[in-house]
């Protein structure tokens, strides 16, 4: 086989095997495995278990199961509770303020854990119910949840930042620090966005009267919401403050979020050996999915890369005769489309290999093309048909919320990501500002 033809095929059978519902780690790997032998022989298996093997004794790829350990401790902490309820009574009494407390909600959650799931479960069990019941639009509540929720995946600390530091060389702690201004812009994007809808559409998020809430005076309800928020700015500052002064790897600031977590869930009395069991098995799962997908990734993109598929995409996109920033788009345009069907880590490792060189040929910034490449995969947790935001919001929802609300609520939200995506392709410096500080 040719390596065109090779690597053409490679992405057929795989999309023929996610389409008759194999999981994608197992479609991967069986994709690697028949291929592999077919082009290499036998040899490509000793090349498989070394590949595995370096995966396997990657140091930042520790931090997966502590970043996890500390998410599902979060969500069991009661943390959230307490501060949607200061936020509820401090932002209530403005147009759209729920959902617009939602989503500062949401990039404190996501400030303290990399990990989306909990987050919009939480919110979905929290701040869904409370905007319909004070009569908020069912899109507007439903896609401010899943957006919002999945700004954890971005913000750091991210595990998909921990990834795509493990695979492409590049310092996860810069990363972090190139991801925070990106971060933040989205999420004041959705703000801005909530706040210019309901002032023309005041009824898609109505102000909350003063009755309804429990403290009427502002100076009390700024004391609530600061007590809600001063446990989420300590775990915030102990995790990112330590790797961003030095002090600390991610896996060891990862570690001490944990006991900070730890000591949230003590202190706020939901600590018991049945939850603590729950968190440990639930850790242990999300860290096995992880690990089975990277591995089999691991493998498929060995094969391709084996074959000359690296060479073959490369040649093929440079020999469009597209300017540099039309290939930059292609590029993203891709991922942002492989994210409508396939898990973000599946997608990190089959594209980051095949990509980056690519990038560093025209002449782009790693670091910048590296959270282009992230803020364009955060959409796919948004985007239909398989879209996990969309999922666990379901999942947990009051049953008058309609899936097709949920994905009539979350367009807005995919197109402010694409203009998050545009503003720091304009202004390379919103990502690349906070890292040229800590450069030697």
């Amino acid at each position: 086989m040719s390596p065109e033809f090779a690597s053409v095929m490679m992405f057929v059978v795989l999309l023929i095997f996610l389409v008759i519902g194999m999981p994608l780690a197992f479609a991967l790997g069986t994709v690697g495995c028949i291929f592999g032998y077919l082009s290499l022989g036998s040899c490509v298996f000793p090349i498989f278990a070394s590949r595995v093997y370096s995966l396997m004794t990657n140091y930042i790829m520790t931090a997966v199961p502590v970043f996890v350990f500390m998410a599902y401790l979060l969500e069991i902490s009661g943390a959230a509770e307490r501060l949607y309820i200061g936020f509820r009574n401090l932002f209530g009494p403005l147009r759209g303020g729920l959902a617009i407390g939602t989503v500062a909600i949401c990039t404190l959650f996501a400030a303290s854990t990399g990990v989306i799931g909990a987050a919009v479960v939480t919110m979905s069990l929290l701040a869904v119910p409370s905007m319909l019941k004070y009569g908020y639009a069912q899109d507007l509540a439903t896609g401010t949840t899943c957006a919002a929720g999945t700004l954890g995946i971005l913000i750091p600390p991210s595990i998909m930042l921990v990834v795509y530091g493990s695979l492409s060389g590049i310092s996860v702690g810069k990363l972090f620090m190139a991801a925070f201004l990106p971060g933040l812009l989205l999420s004041s994007l959705y703000i801005l966005y909530i706040a210019i809808r309901c002032f023309i559409r005041p009824d898609d998020g109505p102000a909350m009267s003063y009755a309804e809430i429990s403290e009427t005076s502002l100076s009390q309800r700024l004391w609530k919401a600061m007590l809600g928020i001063a446990p989420m700015l300590l775990l915030i500052i102990a995790v990112l403050g330590t790797i961003f002064t030095g002090i600390a790897t991610p896996t060891e600031a990862a570690a001490v979020g944990c006991f900070i977590a730890f000591l949230m869930v003590i202190g706020n009395g939901q600590f018991s050996l049945k939850s603590m069991s729950s968190i440990v098995i639930k850790t242990l799962k999300t860290t096995c999915m992880v690990n089975l997908i990277v591995i089999f990734a691991g493998c498929f993109t060995t094969v391709f890369l084996g074959i000359g598929g690296g060479e073959t995409v490369t040649n093929f996109l440079l020999g469009l005769g597209l300017p540099d920033w039309g290939i930059l788009f292609l590029m993203l345009f891709i991922v942002f489309i492989l994210g409508m069907f396939i898990d973000w880590i599946g997608i990190l490792l089959i594209c980051t290999p095949l990509f980056l060189p690519i990038a560093k040929q025209i002449g782009y910034d790693p670091l910048w093309f590296a959270l282009l490449i992230c803020l364009t995969l955060q959409m796919a947790f948004i985007t239909p048909p398989f879209a996990y935001a969309i999922f666990y919001l379901k999942g947990v929802a009051p049953k008058e919320v309609q899936l097709t609300n949920i994905y009539k609520g979350v367009l807005p939200f995919v197109a402010l990501q694409w203009v998050a995506v545009l503003l720091c392709i304009i202004f390379p410096q919103i990502i690349l500002w906070l890292p040229s500080l800590i450069k030697s």
